[in-house]
């Protein structure tokens, strides 16, 4: 590529990349890779420009698989970058900033051909590119052939973990970041989900095995540090000798930091972060998720969500327990910060649903914290906006509403949090409402988006779930929280004498019709159980806090007419004891207290009735309670749910969709 400035379009007339994948073997002591790697050149921006770059690079690595068998190139540049990186710390220490550029572009190079290979060829022919030594005149084969593939994945972990996060080093860090998201790519072009190869033997249990700790803690701090990409006057300050040197550094300024400065973090994803730029927090959170989604092997545990699950406050002062490998210990409030104010991607949400399901020490210091509506708030506003969001991020919200609503302290804190002017809610102006009802409001909306728009199962099941875990400790619900709690009923009343009524017609028209019978059976059966566990959650707040909550009472008693068709359903006979019987002692206090009440005279006669229902008259059922539960094998959603964040969100990475095996494309 030279010390000139390089574009896409001239990558295939380069000189120096042609000669790179040419017919002729380069010695690694020969000059011309060091004018190979002081190159500045414009990197990608956005999926656009990836696209461009990446169709650049292709016919120039095919040549390169043709040739590199008889002149070993590919390998002689991955030692050139390994022997820079053996200095990369004391290059920091000393600013040597040309140093630390150079590597960079080696390690840029090595990353955007390793991207064609991997979708050409197999991770053995992979290896074998890896394995051809030069063959320029005079040289003799090292005495002891190392493998040169484990030496590079060796060495990235290794730069990931030792180089600190500086201006000048940022970019190399994130290309070292990258370049480990690209070798784990094989999965994005099977449609199994792979549980074994090269890759994976090397990170799960090779020489990588011992930075597993530091590796995950080190891509967590990334994440938590949100550091924007440095401005380019930071990484390349003017010396006072001027030369050369610095001609071709300054140069650099302008090309390979413009990745950084002008957006790339969810340019695909439609985010508005073109003014904000995370590359490398973005970045190493894809990376941590990959890696924490990896598949156990036959008799090895995946080590990096074994630290995942187990790390600790750094707060913590207690003596680490043996039996858990890859324990360290980090600053809980710090990473308790960013989740919460970075919920906006899908990634951000699956960590906190990661950390929330599987680091008890972590759920517990998320449970304690007294600015809950920190996180609640975010994980509300996806719910709000499904329409906008994926199934997946939507999924994700909901699950980690269950998971918090399975602490019955958290329960009881929600309703003592007092917000103002939520103005993302536009269906009615909330001046003042507590979190708990909010919360209630937000999941029966999307529980009414579902039953209208993708009519899923599953959805329906952890909405009511999250509702029926709080319902115990309903408190002081808004007015509007309760009616739309009864609106939900109705709407589910209506749907069930619909649903009766076309069941009835169609057995009707059907006389020697032997056509298939739509299954209005199942879809009576589903609307039912939804109906019921309705009632459970109605009956679950009366029997446990009816005088904290007269506002569902005046609901109830305004809609009373509503539940009349379901007293004599076998169904539903049971529970509607206690309803009746709270319908019934509330409306003999109205008519003892006279004809034409105002609301205001209502709801006193609601609120002294409330203390007066002695509470035996009130049928105790079970608690309800229900608890997520991951499904087996969860590997088969959590993987290609990963893998379409990468697609879509990797900074400067791009895939031609064509090639895509793991999930369809209106997934990804």
């Amino acid at each position: 590529m030279g010390a000139s400035t390089s574009q896409v379009n001239d990558l295939s007339d380069n000189p120096n990349l042609k000669a790179l994948v040419g017919t002729v073997s380069i010695s690694k002591n020969d000059p011309f890779w060091n004018q190979l790697i002081s190159f500045t050149f414009i990197s990608p921006t956005s999926s656009g420009d990836s696209k461009l770059l990446e169709e650049a690079v292709i016919p120039l690595a095919k040549t390169l698989i043709e040739n590199n068998p008889r002149t070993g190139n590919f390998g002689a540049l991955v030692r050139i970058f390994l022997g820079r990186t053996k200095e990369l710390k004391i290059s920091t220490e000393c600013q040597d900033q040309l140093f630390i550029w150079q590597a960079h572009n080696a390690l840029f190079m090595i990353r955007c051909l390793l991207k064609v290979f991997i979708r050409e060829m197999s991770e053995e022919e992979l290896h074998q590119q890896f394995s051809y030594q030069e063959r320029a005149p005079g040289y003799c084969g090292d005495a002891e052939s190392e493998d040169l593939l484990e030496e590079l994945l060796s060495n990235l972990v290794h730069l990931i973990v030792e180089v600190p996060l500086l201006d000048i080093t940022y970019s190399i860090l994130f290309e070292a970041v990258t370049t480990l998201l690209v070798f784990f790519s094989y999965q994005l072009f099977h449609k199994d989900i792979l549980r074994d190869g090269l890759i994976y033997q090397h990170i799960m249990k090779g020489r990588c095995l011992c930075l597993t700790s530091r590796l995950v803690k080190t891509l967590l701090y990334n994440f938590i540090r949100q550091e924007k990409c440095p401005p380019a006057t930071h990484i390349f300050e003017p010396k006072a000798e001027g030369g050369l040197f610095y001609g071709l550094a300054s140069g650099v300024a302008n090309g390979l930091w413009s990745v950084f400065t002008l957006g790339g973090v969810g340019v695909k994803a439609g985010l508005d972060q073109e003014h904000n730029p995370l590359p490398l927090s973005n970045q190493s959170l894809l990376l941590l998720l990959v890696l924490a989604n990896l598949t156990d092997g036959p008799d090895w545990p995946n080590p990096y969500r074994q630290a995942i699950t187990c790390f600790r406050n750094t707060q913590d002062t207690s003596s680490l327990p043996a039996e858990q490998p890859h324990n360290f210990q980090i600053n809980f409030n710090s990473l308790y910060t960013a989740l919460c104010e970075q919920q906006r991607s899908d990634q951000a949400t699956l960590l906190l649903y990661t950390l929330l399901h599987q680091n008890a020490n972590m759920r517990t210091y998320m449970l304690s914290r007294t600015d809950m509506d920190n996180l609640v708030l975010p994980i509300l506003e996806i719910l709000y906006h499904v329409e906008e969001r994926n199934s997946h991020h939507v999924y994700m919200a909901l699950i980690i509403l269950l998971i918090l609503t399975e602490d019955d302290a958290f329960n009881r804190s929600i309703h003592e949090v007092v917000l103002k002017n939520i103005t993302w809610y536009t269906e009615r102006s909330l001046t003042e409402i507590s979190l708990g009802s909010l919360l209630i409001l937000v999941v029966i909306r999307t529980i009414q988006f579902n039953m209208t728009r993708t009519r899923d199962k599953y959805l329906h099941t952890n909405c009511l779930a999250a509702l029926a875990n709080m319902s115990a400790q309903f408190r002081c619900l808004h007015q509007y929280a309760a009616q739309r709690i009864i609106s939900l009923f109705a709407l589910l009343s209506k749907k069930h004498n619909k649903v009766l009524e076309q069941a009835t017609q169609s057995l009707r028209g059907r006389q020697g019709d032997n056509t298939a019978l739509p299954d209005y059976a199942q879809d009576l059966n589903v609307i039912e159980e939804v109906i019921r566990m309705m009632l459970e959650i109605i009956n679950s707040c009366l029997c446990n806090s009816l005088h904290h909550n007269p506002n569902l009472v005046y609901a109830l008693l305004y809609k009373r007419e509503l539940f009349e068709q379901f007293r004599t359903h076998p169904s539903f006979q049971d529970i509607m004891q206690n309803l009746d019987t709270v319908i019934g002692f509330f409306s003999q206090r109205l008519e003892q207290a006279g004809s034409d009440l105002s609301v205001e005279r209502v709801q006193e006669v609601i609120m002294k009735g409330a203390q007066a229902l002695p509470k035996d008259r009130l049928k105790k059922f079970p608690e309800l309670k229900f608890k997520y539960v991951e499904e087996d094998q969860p590997e088969d959603f959590f993987i290609p749910y990963v893998w379409s964040l990468v697609f879509n969100s990797g900074v400067g990475l791009y895939w031609n969709p064509q090639g895509i095996e793991l999930f369809s494309m209106d997934s990804g």
